[in-house]
């Protein structure tokens, strides 16, 4: 039966539930649960924590296919902040990725500042230190002015809230597309170190401890931000702007080096972050994780507004706040730090044992909800239906592509030029990748390496995600993300060991777009398990639509890769003349019209985003690994991910990192547009001295790999007799100039 008008205003309104993203039935299965009918600030905690966000309504059964099984994983993937993987020496790895999507199309700056705010305070809540930050940015074309408009602010908030904080931004990925416009995607990923005896949990503990706020006022931002911004569509954002926080990365710095110092002593039982929904989530999540109620007064909690109710402090989320469950008897020595630090902090509650989350306002008790009927949403799993539309595009013959008019090497500068090949170094300069003196290999190549300190150890990192070939087959999308993801750390000579996934979706009530997630995360599954890369950690970000269109379905993967020697690592460039070139995982360049699907040529030549993409796993299981085996052995001088653009623009991006040129000398059969510009899967370019041949063929037969000698490296021209000549000097303005160039279209 359905919910009446006359029902609703027993207790809440039906604009309150619309704010909450509640439904009919989730209100009717409130009721039915408590027992009663819930009072307006007891529906907000419920739409706060059966909110998509922080529920995962749709996504947690689908997530539950994920592998989540290594030897170096010391916590479950979802029990804590952050996944947490065993490097050994005693140190462990901690790393997220998370979305800040809706706020950054609303306010770019402050949404994409704000991002880069929760997911470090994710990282240290853990007890980690936070050493690097990546990203993964999406948005429309840049020939319109709002994208341009969202683009800057989106990099200058990441600049600028990064950068203050002294957390090094060392790598990510920017995609332009028309299906984001109107819904940029903001990931932003964080990577912490600590000593595996240092970890720290979100939790109460047992009933009787203390509940500590600390660090900044809380105001009127960023209500409902968890359930009307991150779990609905929206089509205006004028009446979404209150729900974006505004960040202060200054006290974020001191809130990092307080809590650490605190998370050093033996004061204090857990620590939790206010992100999504606030004070709500960050009690109850602790509070679950203890299995304790808690008992919390809102009259404690400093205020920067006049005139607040508990609604509203309940479930904002304004920034720059933590959670410290302070043991009883041990809260003067807690304050005594953060008073050291300059840092507000007021106990206002404690762990219970009754299992109730009470809220009270000035000692009366304002709401009153078991714990547990908080963090046990309904959960939906749906039958997705495959879009009509999918299979002809999938079908379309890509034979019939007619060969371009434009000769080879222009269609090559018009690859480097197009703003998704394009060098991003507009946006990485804008980011301090040096601070705290790690980095190794930095942003532009295919993975950051940094060093870690104290050790011969490295770590590689990189982000990775293909909207469109997820569009094409979200199966093939899912695996292909997580191939890449990993292949990009395998080219510095880094072991993959764990993944962090930020599934950026449509609206998954729709049967179609659910169908498009949960092919990709059982293509993400069966990609991880192939390489023995567990995903630790993670978020999804769905209701990503705008004025009716969804996105593209975009997994982005954040892949952890573990070198052993961080002296035996690879970047993408030439290192110079007389090297050898070889393609692996390829005996010839055939050029077949199958490899065009989903190519960057093929939209930006022909127009047209068709084809069926594919990827053979255990090729790409065996070249990652003969890759490594030929960076580690010292054979590799170079090697690089071929992708976006296909082999010619591989090429030149390695001639351009080495400032020399390339002779091709391997015949190109077939297609020479598919050839050079297609985008088959499981390959990379490699150099090395002609005296190491032998050795490359040894161990590419061990591994089962094919590979093919493509030249020598040598003078100032990229090469491709008959087809392909152009300077390094011209390569390298075309792909140096392509992005400052669509930022000045008027």
């Amino acid at each position: 039966m359905g919910l009446n008008d006359e029902r609703i205003h027993m207790s809440v309104t039906k604009e309150t539930l619309d704010q909450l993203a509640i439904s009919d039935a989730e209100y009717e299965a409130i009721v039915e649960r408590l027992g009663r009918e819930p009072n307006e600030l007891e529906v907000g905690l419920f739409g706060s924590m059966w909110s998509e966000h922080c529920g995962y309504k749709h996504s947690k059964p689908l997530l539950r296919l994920l592998p989540s099984d290594s030897p170096r994983m010391m916590v479950e993937p979802g029990a804590e902040n952050a996944g947490v993987v065993d490097i050994g020496d005693d140190l462990a790895i901690v790393m997220k990725i998370e979305s800040h999507n809706h706020p950054s199309a609303i306010e770019p700056y402050e949404g994409a500042a704000t991002g880069v705010g929760g997911i470090v305070r994710d990282i240290f809540a853990m007890g980690a230190r936070p050493i690097a930050l990546l990203n993964s940015l999406r948005f429309g074309p840049l020939t319109d002015a709002r994208n341009r408009y969202l683009f800057e602010g989106v990099v200058a908030g990441i600049s600028g809230y990064g950068n203050c904080i002294g957390v090094p931004n060392v790598g990510g990925e920017v995609v332009f597309s028309p299906t984001y416009s109107g819904n940029p995607l903001v990931n932003a990923m964080c990577v912490g170190i600590l000593k595996k005896g240092e970890l720290v949990s979100a939790t109460t503990g047992e009933p009787g401890h203390l509940i500590m706020l600390v660090g900044s006022g809380t105001g009127r931002d960023g209500i409902h931000g968890a359930s009307g911004l991150a779990s609905r569509a929206f089509e205006d954002d004028r009446e979404l702007r209150p729900t974006v926080q505004v960040g202060n990365p200054f006290m974020e710095k001191v809130l990092i080096e307080a809590c650490l110092e605190v998370a050093k002593t033996d004061h204090f039982i857990g620590i939790q972050d206010l992100g999504a929904a606030g004070l709500t989530s960050a009690s109850v999540e602790a509070a679950a994780s203890g299995n304790c109620g808690l008992d919390i007064d809102v009259a404690l909690v400093p205020r920067r507004a006049e005139g607040m109710n508990p609604y509203e402090v309940m479930l904002s989320e304004s920034q720059e706040r933590m959670l410290i469950v302070v043991k009883k008897g041990h809260e003067d020595q807690v304050k005594a730090i953060f008073d050291k630090w300059d840092l507000d902090s007021t106990v206002i509650g404690t762990s219970t044992g009754d299992g109730l989350a009470r809220i009270r306002d000035n000692g009366e008790v304002a709401g009153e909800i078991p714990v547990t009927l908080l963090t046990d949403p309904p959960l939906y799993r749906l039958q997705g239906v495959k879009p009509a539309w999918l299979t002809p595009l999938q079908q379309y013959d890509l034979a019939s592509v007619p060969l371009p008019n434009a000769s080879a090497s222009e269609i090559l500068h018009r690859l480097l030029a197009s703003p998704n090949i394009a060098s991003k170094e507009w946006v990485s300069r804008q980011y301090d990748h040096q601070v705290q003196t790690n980095t190794v290999v930095p942003p532009g190549g295919d993975g950051a390496v940094m060093r870690i300190k104290g050790t011969k150890k490295g770590i590689s990192l990189a982000t990775d995600g293909n909207g469109r070939i997820c569009y094409l087959d979200p199966f093939v999308g899912g695996m292909i993300a997580v191939a890449e993801a990993c292949r990009n750390v395998t080219c510095t000579g880094a072991e993959p060991i764990a993944l962090t996934d930020c599934l950026n979706f449509g609206n998954p009530e729709k049967l179609e777009i659910y169908y498009q997630l949960e092919e990709a995360v059982k293509g993400i599954a069966e990609a991880g398990r192939a390489l023995g890369a567990p995903v630790i950690s993670g978020n999804v970000s769905l209701y990503n639509e705008a004025h009716g269109m969804d996105i593209y379905p975009t997994p982005v993967i954040g892949a952890l890769g573990l070198l052993e020697d961080v002296s035996r690592h690879c970047s993408t460039g030439f290192l110079g003349a007389g090297d050898k070139v070889v393609l692996l995982g390829s005996t010839d360049l055939k050029g077949e019209s199958a490899s065009l699907a989903g190519s960057e040529y093929l939209e930006l030549i022909h127009d047209l985003v068709a084809g069926q993409p594919a990827l053979d796993l255990d090729l790409e299981v065996s070249l990652q690994r003969a890759c490594r085996r030929l960076v580690s052995e010292g054979v590799a001088h170079s090697a690089h991910d071929c992708s976006d653009g296909g082999l010619a623009v591989t090429l030149a991006e390695s001639c351009i990192a080495g400032d020399v040129g390339l002779t091709v000398n391997a015949e190109v059969s077939g297609r020479w547009d598919a050839a050079l510009f297609g985008e088959t899967q499981s390959r990379i370019a490699l150099s090395l001295s002609a005296a190491d041949l032998p050795k490359l063929e040894r161990i590419c037969v061990e591994e089962g790999v094919p590979w093919v000698e493509l030249g020598i490296t040598g003078g100032q021209i990229l090469m491709i007799p008959g087809l392909l000549e152009s300077s390094v000097a011209e390569l390298r303005d075309s792909w140096q100039g392509g992005l400052p160039k669509a930022l000045e279209y008027k």
